[in-house]
C-alpha cells in the first residue's frame, strides 16, 4: 500500500501536485490527520482522489459504491464530486476508523449522502442484490481486504448498470506481484485477480499506474 504514486523521485512527484492538485481544505485536513494514523499507508493518494472525482464527474454518477472506508478520504472525495442528490453506499467493519470519517463528512455537508454499512462487505453487497438493486449503481471503488477481491469484484459487477465503471486499488501491491519470489497469499490473491481482469470478457479494462496500481473496469453493454 502507498499514499503516494510509486516511481516518481520526490522533485518530480512535487512538481506533479504543485500543477495538478486541486485538494480542497477540507480533504486536506482530514489526509493530514490520517497521516498520524499507525495505519496511514491505507489512505489513498490525493492525486488519485481527484483523478476518481473527475471520473465519477464524467460518467455522470448519482450513485456509488465503495468497499472499504478506513477514515473516509475516499468517500469524501467521491461525495463532493456527486450532485446533491448523489448517493454513496460505504462498506467497512471499524467502527474506529470510521468514526473520523463521520466527523469529516459531517464538517463537508455531505453525511447525508453516505449511507455507511459496519459489517461484512459481502453481507452489505448480497442484502443489496436481495433488494433488487442490481444494475442500479453508476460507479464502485474496491479498496478492502485482498483476499475478498474477486468476490467483491463479482458482485460489484451485477450492482453496476452497462456502462458503469468500477475501480480497483493496490493492483500493483507496491511491486510485489511482479516478483516472483513473493509467494504469499495476498500477493498471490491479487496477481490471479488481475489475470482474471485480463480474460474478463463482459469488461473493457486499463490498469493505471497511479498511486499503488489502480484498475478501471468499464461493465460492457449499452
Amino acid at each position: 500500500m502507498t499514499n503516494q504514486t510509486q516511481g516518481l523521485e520526490p522533485n518530480l512527484y512535487n512538481y506533479l501536485l504543485s500543477v495538478s492538485l486541486r485538494e480542497p481544505e477540507i480533504l486536506a485536513q482530514l489526509r493530514q490527520e490520517t497521516a498520524q494514523h499507525p495505519m496511514a499507508r491505507m489512505q489513498i493518494a490525493p492525486e488519485q482522489g481527484q483523478f476518481m472525482a473527475l471520473l465519477v464527474q464524467l460518467i455522470g454518477a448519482k450513485k456509488t459504491l465503495e468497499l472499504g472506508v478506513f477514515t473516509g478520504y475516499s468517500t469524501l472525495v467521491v461525495a463532493l464530486a456527486l450532485p446533491s442528490d448523489g448517493k454513496i453506499v460505504a462498506c467497512d467493519v471499524s467502527e474506529e476508523f470510521t468514526a473520523i470519517a463521520r466527523r469529516y463528512w459531517q464538517q463537508a455537508g455531505v453525511a447525508e449522502k453516505i449511507d455507511l454499512h459496519i459489517a461484512p462487505a459481502l453481507d452489505t453487497l448480497d442484502k443489496l442484490l436481495q433488494a433488487g438493486e442490481a444494475e442500479t449503481f453508476d460507479f464502485a471503488f474496491i479498496d478492502a481486504d485482498k483476499s475478498n477481491y474477486d468476490a467483491y469484484y463479482e458482485r460489484s459487477l451485477q450492482l453496476i448498470r452497462p456502462s458503469g465503471v468500477i475501480a480497483i486499488d493496490n493492483v500493483l501491491w507496491s511491486g510485489r506481484v511482479a516478483d516472483p519470489q513473493v509467494q504469499d497469499n495476498r500477493t498471490k490473491k491479487i496477481r490471479a485477480f488481475n489475470q482474471k481482469l485480463h480474460q474478463d470478457q463482459r469488461i473493457t479494462l486499463s490498469l493505471l499506474p497511479i498511486a499503488d496500481g489502480l484498475t478501471l473496469v468499464r461493465k460492457n453493454g449499452d
